[in-house]
């Protein structure tokens, strides 16, 4: 993955910058952390607190809003600005802050109910819209805080106490919604792999827009093991595609395997690469204009067993960020017609008055 570093970060430029140098302990709120012990809430808040330092930002500028659920705790424990709102509300709340104060970095922590069912709407339209935000979605494929329900990532036939016969819904694929979503930046990282979820977070946060980070993780209470395939040393030699840009699309205990274009079908699909199809292998370019590939990628991963998951960085790509389009629309207006009267607004040719 390509580095970044504070001093480069343009989708911050506008965020003031730390008078001196900052290190994790900065960034520890004095509220006990409350998660389940075991909880992999605790390992992505170490490496959030552990990078922010990096991005040599005033911690009074860094905003986290939340919403509801075990993940929406974060705030609490982030020693910056902050907001636990309602379920399923973060991304539209988030929108109206970063688009209002320009000069904030402004982070949205949701889990996979919070984010995908009740606020669903409010996530795509985040996303489209494209305003500058860091979305960082914990997805544990179960509903933790309410103890133990299926949740919208849950697989087809999951047993919950709300599913006692197995889940009928079929699951999302966050990833997938994201790029259906025209979201400009997209990745997927795990929370026992400090390195790489710190190194997404990097490349999040250098991405001028709105930067969505699918996080698994895992809940050793209800849904202990549902990404064990990934985390074992030998099963995630088979079972994860780790993506760098500019790089040939191999893993395998060997790296032995590769991804490829079927030419039958257009489908991405999993070889052995041999020397007769090594030419056939694709590069990874997460930025091309196109979604197709990176949708396509995110297809590979099977939903039950998670054979063939790819993790890092499927899109980044250059969109005008609302924010700033905004910004320019209401200058625009204010040099063309001054600044508005809202008591003239409010009075307007539309008003009705009521006499009684």
């Amino acid at each position: 993955m390509a580095e970044t570093t504070g001093s480069t970060i343009e989708a911050l430029s506008l965020v003031p910058k730390a008078e001196a140098a900052q290190s994790m302990k900065d960034f520890k709120s004095d509220q006990e952390v409350r998660w389940c012990p075991g909880c992999g809430d605790y390992a992505i808040l170490a490496a959030v607190q552990g990078f922010m330092p990096e991005l040599g930002l005033a911690k009074e500028n860094i905003v986290f809003v939340s919403g509801i659920g075990c993940s929406s705790r974060f705030p609490y424990y982030m020693n910056t600005y902050g907001m636990h709102s309602i379920h399923g509300r973060a991304p539209a709340i988030a929108t109206g802050l970063a688009s209002s104060r320009r000069d904030l970095s402004v982070w949205v922590v949701t889990g996979d109910g919070d984010a995908l069912s009740i606020g669903g709407n409010h996530l795509i339209h985040a996303l489209r819209r494209n305003v500058n935000l860091k979305i960082l979605l914990f997805n544990n494929r179960i509903y933790g805080l309410t103890k133990g329900q299926y949740s919208p990532t849950s697989e087809v036939g999951k047993i919950t106490k709300s599913t006692p016969m197995g889940s009928l819904d079929a699951p999302f694929n966050p990833v997938s919604l994201a790029i259906g979503a025209e979201a400009s930046f997209v990745a997927r990282t795990v929370d026992s792999d400090r390195k790489h979820l710190t190194e997404v977070l990097r490349q999040a946060a250098a991405h001028p827009g709105t930067a969505l980070v699918e996080i698994y993780q895992n809940c050793n209470i209800f849904n202990d093991g549902a990404f064990d395939a990934l985390k074992d040393k030998q099963r995630a030699q088979e079972a994860v595609i780790r993506l760098e840009h500019g790089l040939p699309i191999r893993f395998g205990a060997e790296n032995e395997k590769g991804v490829v274009r079927d030419r039958a079908t257009g489908d991405l699909k999993v070889v052995t690469v041999t020397p007769e199809n090594e030419s056939d292998v694709l590069v990874h370019d997460a930025h091309a204009a196109s979604p197709t590939t990176a949708f396509a990628l995110s297809r590979l991963a099977d939903p039950d067993t998670l054979h063939h998951t790819p993790i890092g960085v499927l899109r980044s790509v250059d969109r005008p960020v609302y924010d700033t389009l905004m910004s320019d629309q209401l200058e625009a207006a204010i040099e063309e017609k001054g600044k508005g009267d809202l008591a003239a607004l409010l009075a307007g040719n539309d008003t009705w008055t009521v006499v009684g």
